[in-house]
């Protein structure tokens, strides 16, 4: 029970952050405030996983996935992890670096493929958003 109750509490957090993130990249107008939201949808994940953001976002889509089965919480947080990692894909395209996009989409595929999620169902704590940004 404790350890669902954390899982629940850090999940919150995690969407409650992602959210802001993704709402100011759709917000903005300049590049690198955009980049900045993604880099901050990053460092959410890392710490999702307890991971150096460094370490994490540099880590091959295997990789990471054999993190997240180390954490024993892999199968727990993997929608929320490949959404956002879909995500900040997005954001990454939008300003032009494709490169990057294309390595978050793979590390996305990875997690999802891995723990048996469905890369396009968005999270349900995440629908209302999807909802907001996609008018």
């Amino acid at each position: 029970m404790l350890q669902r109750d954390y899982l629940l509490e850090l999940i919150s957090q995690f969407v409650e952050s992602i959210s802001k993130a993704l709402r100011t990249a759709q917000s903005v107008k300049e590049p690198r405030m955009a980049l900045d939201a993604a880099a901050s949808v990053e460092q959410d994940v890392a710490s999702l996983l307890d991971m150096d953001p460094a370490v994490a976002m540099n880590l091959s889509p295997d990789s990471l996935v054999t993190m997240m089965v180390l954490s024993g919480l892999g199968e727990s947080l993997a929608e929320y992890v490949a959404f956002a990692l879909m995500r900040a894909a997005d954001i990454y395209e939008r300003t032009g670096d494709s490169d990057t996009a294309e390595f978050r989409r793979a590390q996305a595929h990875a997690v999802a493929e891995s723990f048996g999620a469905d890369i396009n169902t968005v999270p349900e704590e995440f629908t209302a958003l999807v909802a907001e940004l996609d008018q």
